[in-house]
């Protein structure tokens, strides 16, 4: 199908771009910036004026629960909400149900996608089976399933020589390992962070040093292996300065954080909130404060780190309800507040989302330059709103925002030239 988006503010940190200018689409793939391919003619016109048209969001992590927690969410649910959130490939963990160790998990987790056909779902395999760290998976059957990354989700590793074997093997196979970075027998059954916070409230406590002996181990085996790595919902600033370290001795390492930990810090969680409830827990302000340098830095991606979760498991004690918070819909928004409040530029924020993460997962995606796939979303920058459960498109209805003011919201989506979503229609 031919597109022509018409007088939008072009924003495409891959190519230094950004400019008000015309963008034309054929057969899937972006033909022309600001002049019209020779005959071309549209068969839809898109009002771009006073829009931003970014590339197609890329999200390192957001959880689908299907197969196997569809009372939580379905396959279906979130990729119609990624696509309201303007985002076109998203990666899944490896924490389904059953877990996704095998070549048929995998097959059923793309077909579903694709019959969804809202957004590119791609998926991270377990790195060990059953995600019980006793056993290697075998990756390369997953990587000939289409697999972009072995990963343990949000598992602990216990066994060293394990994960250095794991990473060995990965490694052989081509594939990059995906590692949520915690030490089990420092951070036990703690959910706030170690501190005023969780010495006030009584709760067990989530110390830094549970995450930084793990960011260590890993680095120093990605090292010796000489392993690409992608360290996980990151949280403090003693793991940033390690990565920063491993960066500059040309360590094949990257890094992401959770969309919600550049808003939030410990202080935030009030009177046992459990909607914020997260896991790493939310850390001091000096924390979140490094967070946002690293980022201005160019030294992380952002994930949406969507976790969609049934009213019964937010609504109970704080000790007995689930981590994780919806934010599907929210991504794109939160990072145009931290433009709004002077924390970023609109090229860093767009840059965190789009072509960084895409180079994390070897995706030739996150670019409107021509001959790109024509993935890309629509912003009305000045549309305010107010979160609210019954807005979510999400299954999964409860959010660490309820209840704030965000200015920009997702109006057109599309997928290889395809149109996703439209926010008119879906409102009607």
């Amino acid at each position: 199908m031919k597109i022509a988006v018409r007088g939008g503010r072009v924003v495409d940190p891959a190519n230094q771009l950004e400019t008000v200018t015309d963008l034309f689409i054929d057969s899937g793939k972006i033909k022309g910036l600001g002049q019209a391919p020779k005959a071309f003619q549209a068969e839809l016109d898109l009002d771009a004026r006073g829009k931003l048209v970014l590339p197609g969001l890329v999200d390192l992590c957001a959880h689908l629960r299907e197969p196997g927690q569809e009372h939580k969410a379905t396959i279906a649910s979130e990729t119609l909400a990624a696509a309201a959130g303007g985002v076109t490939s998203l990666c899944c963990p490896p924490d389904t149900h059953p877990v996704a160790d095998l070549p048929s998990i995998l097959e059923l987790i793309q077909r579903r996608a694709r019959q969804a056909a809202r957004t590119r779902v791609l998926v991270c395999g377990a790195l060990t089976r059953k995600l019980a760290h006793r056993e290697l998976s075998d990756m390369d059957a997953l990587r000939r399933e289409g697999c972009v990354a072995v990963g343990n989700a949000r598992t602990p590793l216990p066994d060293s020589g394990l994960l250095r074997r794991a990473m060995e093997y990965a490694t052989t196979c081509g594939l990059p390992l995906h590692l949520y970075a915690e030490e089990g027998s420092l951070s036990g059954d703690g959910m706030v962070n170690e501190g005023p916070v969780s010495t006030r409230w009584g709760l067990p406590s989530f110390p830094e040093v549970a995450e930084t002996v793990a960011v260590a181990r890993v680095l120093l085996l990605a090292a010796q292996s000489g392993a690409r790595v992608h360290l996980c919902r990151l949280s403090t600033a003693a793991s940033l300065h390690m990565v920063a370290e491993a960066r500059a001795r040309n360590l094949p390492i990257s890094a992401d954080v959770g969309v919600n930990y550049l808003h939030l810090c410990d202080t935030d969680l009030g009177l046992f909130d459990s909607s914020r409830h997260l896991r790493p827990p939310l850390r001091p302000e000096s924390d979140r404060e490094a967070l946002r340098e690293a980022l201005r830095q160019g030294l992380l991606s952002v994930c949406s780190d969507h976790q969609p979760h049934e009213p019964e498991a937010k609504q109970a004690p704080f000790q007995a309800t689930e981590a994780g918070s919806s934010s599907l819909e929210l991504f794109l928004p939160l990072m145009l507040r931290l433009v709004r409040e002077g924390h970023l530029e609109l090229s860093q924020a767009v840059s965190a989302v789009t072509h960084h993460p895409a180079a994390v997962m070897g995706l030739p995606r996150g670019t409107l330059g021509v001959g790109a796939a024509a993935d890309l979303c629509l912003v009305d920058p000045e549309a305010e709103w107010t979160v609210s459960p019954e807005e979510l498109l999400s299954a999964g209805k409860m959010t660490s925002c309820d209840g704030w003011r965000l200015h920009g919201r997702v109006t057109h989506t599309l997928l290889d030239g395809r149109l996703v979503f439209e926010r008119a229609r879906q409102e009607t």
